[in-house]
């Protein structure tokens, strides 16, 4: 064991922070039910539809890190590892709120879910083989099932290998990860295309998937530096990061802030350029009123001001810098979840207030309620790592 793990303590919550994690849970839970009773029922789903993607999408993020990691052999990221992995503990709870939506709330948020709107309309008629409750059932359980077999097994071999150090679980993580990725890339582009692009079930764009795959990494990476940052300053990660490691979480933070702008662009100059009916729909319910104006300031947030604080070495260096950025992204990708989802619903102009503050508070709540939890059962470092002598000796 490396002499730097005589400074690591095991995380835990401070008891306000964790009283003030249930009673956001509460709030989100009274905030969906107050909604549900001032006759507010669609808003409520949608707001629990747009956090679910959110959050899972973060959660799903910690577990894709941890395999990209073990996939590439990089040996930087072992020491940060670990908290991303935490991020995992997300996902059964997001499980259960999948089948809370799937049997109460998506039915009113679906039009191909209305048998009578499907016999009327050829186009929905002709893509009912595909959009179908049971063929969406049977997409999401696949992702949930490779998520739980494969990436938790992923996640237990590191675990297991802080008592052990056996070496060989390192080997069968990469060999895990390979086909995990490959799964994980196909059955997230299935579950989100059903999740929000089918909510405009005439639109399509064959580069969604991607885009909002680069969304849930941008997202991650956010968390991540966040969390990094945090536990770095309170002592549970000990001598184990250094700047230099921050740099490196700065360096992706960055690379995907410019993918993300990258695929985003691409996928509106394709469809402008086209200007197919059935694609341009969809950037015309965000070209109009309001959402016009939110559409620029999602691009100033998330890619314009952020590029040029990230940009710089010393930006990347400095804590306090990444921790205020960490939560920027978070905040960034959930913005561009809601211009995604509620102009679908509310097209003339945005609505937000206390049903979507206090919704957001909920699941927030929750998600890092959990994490904490987790993070806190097992060491915040991968301590008996191959690779973490190396990690302790990265520099830039």
């Amino acid at each position: 064991m490396s002499p730097a793990s005589k400074s690591l303590k095991n995380f835990s919550w401070s008891p306000w922070l964790s009283t003030l994690w249930t009673l956001l849970i509460l709030l989100g839970a009274v905030s969906f039910g107050f909604a549900v009773y001032e006759h507010e029922e669609k808003r409520a789903w949608v707001n629990f539809l747009l956090n679910y993607v959110f959050w899972f999408s973060i959660g799903l993020s910690g577990v894709f890190f941890a395999a990209l990691q073990h996939l590439t052999g990089s040996y930087w990221s072992v020491t940060v590892r670990r908290v991303a992995e935490s991020f995992s503990a997300f996902l059964p709870c997001a499980f259960v709120l999948f089948f809370i939506f799937l049997l109460f709330g998506m039915s009113s948020l679906y039009e191909w879910l209305d048998p009578k709107a499907v016999q009327a309309d050829k186009l929905l008629l002709m893509k009912s083989a595909y959009l179908n409750k049971n063929f969406f059932i049977v997409r999401h359980l696949a992702l949930y099932t490779v998520i739980f077999l494969m990436g938790g097994w992923m996640i237990k071999n590191s675990i297991r290998q802080d008592q052990s150090g056996d070496l060989r679980l390192t080997r069968i993580n990469v060999k895990i990860a390979a086909p995990f990725m490959l799964f994980f890339g196909w059955l997230f582009t299935f579950a989100i295309f059903d999740l929000v692009m089918s909510l405009q079930p005439h639109w399509f764009s064959t580069i969604f998937g991607i885009y909002c795959w680069a969304g849930l990494f941008y997202s991650g990476l956010g968390m991540l530096a966040l969390w990094v940052v945090n536990l770095r300053k309170n002592g549970y990660l000990g001598d184990y990061v250094s700047e230099d490691h921050l740099h490196d979480i700065g360096k992706l933070m960055f690379t995907f802030m410019v993918f993300w702008a990258y695929i985003a662009f691409s996928q509106f100059v394709l469809i402008w350029y086209a200007n197919m009916p059935e694609e341009t729909v969809f950037f015309l319910n965000r070209a109009r009123n309001h959402w016009k104006c939110l559409s620029y300031i999602l691009i100033f947030f998330k890619f314009v001001l952020p590029f040029f604080i990230l940009v710089s070495r010393p930006s990347k260096r400095n804590p306090k810098r990444m921790g205020i950025m960490g939560a920027w992204f978070v905040l960034a990708q959930y913005l561009d979840m809601y211009w995604l989802i509620f102009p679908v619903f509310y097209p003339e102009n945005p609505v937000f207030g206390w049903i979507e503050i206090g919704i957001f508070a909920g699941f927030a709540g929750l998600f890092f309620k959990v994490v904490g939890v987790k993070l806190g059962q097992n060491s915040a470092v991968a301590v008996k790592d191959p690779r973490l002598e190396l990690a302790l000796h990265h520099s830039q």
